[in-house]
């Protein structure tokens, strides 16, 4: 429980999880909102850490029998992009599991084998005493004054070793939902029968009360496209139930109301997972995240959708810092990181705190790997609770934007509203990767970030509000086109193509010494730049728009392929 805790009774929400509950219907002309603060003395006498184990002994046997860890679903997606098995795939050791459970003290709440670690409760003395365990690696607290050294300091990395067909409506009536999906153009993948169909989206959220009942998702259930869920919170299956945000984060990519509301990717399926506690604001919300995306990596998902968000906790010695947002420290972030090396795209939400005192977006976010969406208003300007960045360590973000201040979704009863938050920018965008994926199944989760951020209005100057930009779904799929021409795998990247007047080249450190040359379409040579660096941005303003054929050699490769310039 919070040392000073709000409970706003007409919206039931809890804060920053959701990202401060922007989720306002702009439609209603005057909102009562009833406040009871209510106070309490907990000292908070238990921890809570994370405990690292040293190994997995038995991840060979896992290995060669892969099915036995992994779905064929999820081995057919790490074929597909080329991605090992390794030993963050293989379960927990279950002995080393039964032996910290029956430690005296101990709460396991929540269990990671992709950082191979449990995340438990208990008294300091109790959770300090685990170290005496041969087979512990390391424990972390999640309040960072009692990591000094020894097993309480940040661990190293294991080593790793060596559709179903159904009818589809193009011509479909968005309703009031229109502006944010043509916001995009993605209406253009939708008429091109792209909406989803053989995806699969997990999201990971609070609740989704009356997503079973009510009118806008009974599509989902009609054509079997709910596959499952789970409640890490409560340790069940009970998903229909806890809170209205994911029902209203779900309807922005599932919900079916003809004339009303279309969501983004209404052909493609879910799993949904309650991750979030609303009772309280405690890090083991980002080991139940984790376990969650571990269970959707498992089962073969595509994409993970999530509208949480974590920075500040009830113990104040818990929470981040605008230091800890370098990518791949906070415990989610690892984990969302995780799920993209294993081949699935993370979308979140960048945050609702644009206009606090810690404007800065949050976990996961924040990650390296992930997608971080932020909200624009229906005309496209900046929403000004949207969170911005950069990143503590300088990285672009949020990655892009979407729809997020008068979104169209559906409420619990099926009433279609207008809401508020990067809460639904996130998903709109989630089901909106899902069906360009659809259209471009050769492409890696990597590739179809890449299009669809060099798709994105602002790409060649991103901001701190913006990041890239707005994509445009029609102009992703022309990128991928030349990457399909060009034989999709490149060791160089060139970006964006098409281009205005600044293109960047990108390529691995184990290249050296590229040089570039560029010719009009009569073979002309037009252009020439020795030993190119990585990452490098040319200014070409002084070419006119058309179409030119690059070469790029290095010392070992060489590379043509052809640019457009607007």
């Amino acid at each position: 429980m919070k040392l000073f805790q709000p409970v706003i009774l007409l919206l039931q929400l809890k804060r920053p999880s959701f990202f401060k509950g922007n989720l306002f219907n702009l439609n209603t002309t005057r909102i009562t909102v009833l406040l009871v603060f209510v106070f309490t003395t907990h000292t908070f006498a238990q921890e809570d850490a994370w405990v690292y184990f040293l190994d997995k002994p038995n991840a060979q046997s896992y290995l060669d029998n892969p099915l036995s860890m992994l779905t064929q679903r999820a081995l057919d997606r790490r074929a597909n992009q080329n991605i090992a098995l390794d030993s963050k795939d293989v379960p927990l050791h279950q002995p080393y599991v039964d032996q910290i459970t029956a430690a005296t003290g101990i709460t396991v709440m929540a269990k990671s084998k992709w950082l191979n670690c449990l995340h438990i409760r208990g008294s300091l003395t109790d959770i300090n005493a685990l170290s005496n365990f041969s087979f512990v690696q390391t424990i972390v607290f999640a309040n960072k004054n009692l990591n000094s050294s020894g097993k309480n300091s940040v661990p190293t990395l294991l080593p790793q070793p060596v559709n179903k067909q159904m009818d589809v409506q193009t011509d479909f009536s968005y309703g009031n939902s229109a502006n944010q999906i043509q916001m995009l153009n993605g209406q253009v993948l939708h008429q091109a029968n792209y909406t989803g169909l053989g995806k699969i989206i997990a999201v990971l959220d609070s609740g989704f009360t009356g997503v079973d009942t009510a009118t806008p998702f009974q599509r989902l259930f009609t054509n079997n496209l709910i596959l499952g869920g789970y409640n890490y919170v409560a340790g069940n299956t009970t998903i229909y139930s806890t809170h209205n945000h994911g029902t209203m984060t779900l309807s922005c990519m599932g919900g079916f109301a003809s004339g009303q509301l279309i969501g983004t990717a209404p052909d493609a399926q879910y799993y949904l997972y309650i991750t979030e506690d609303v009772s309280a604001e405690n890090p083991v919300e980002e080991s139940y995240w984790v376990a969650a995306a571990e269970e959707a990596d498992r089962l073969g998902v595509d994409i993970i959708s999530t509208s949480l968000g974590y920075f500040e906790y009830d113990n104040a010695n818990y929470s981040h810092d605008y230091s800890d947002m370098t990518g791949n420290k906070a415990f989610a972030s690892k984990g969302a990181n995780i799920a993209f090396s294993r081949g699935m795209i993370v979308v979140a939400s960048a945050g609702n705190s644009g206009s606090g005192a810690e404007p800065h977006i949050g976990v996961p976010a924040e990650a390296t790997n992930v997608l971080a969406i932020g909200a624009v208003q229906p005309n496209e300007n900046y929403a000004s609770f949207s969170s911005i960045g950069p990143s503590f360590d300088g990285r672009v973000k949020p990655d892009v934007m979407a729809q997020g201040q008068q979104s169209v979704v559906s409420n619990t009863t099926g009433g279609i509203i207008t809401a508020n938050g990067t809460s639904f920018s996130c998903p709109i965008m989630a089901g909106m990767i899902a069906s360009f994926w659809q259209a471009v199944p050769w492409a890696t989760n990597a590739q179809v970030l890449n299009f669809v951020k060099q798709s994105a209005d602002r790409f060649a100057n991103p901001d701190a509000q913006y990041g890239y930009g707005i994509p445009d779904f029609q102009q992703a799929l022309a990128i991928a086109a030349l990457a399909v021409n060009e034989n999709v795998k490149k060791s160089f990247l060139i970006y964006p193509n098409p281009f205005d007047d600044i293109v960047s080249i990108g390529y691995e450190e184990t290249i050296t010494n590229p040089n570039l040359v560029l010719y009009n379409s009569l073979g002309q040579m037009v252009l020439q730049i020795a030993q190119i660096k990585s990452m490098q941005q040319l200014n070409l303003d002084t070419l006119n728009s058309g179409v030119y054929f690059y070469k790029i050699e290095s010392d070992t490769i060489s590379q043509s392929g052809k640019i457009i310039k607007k």
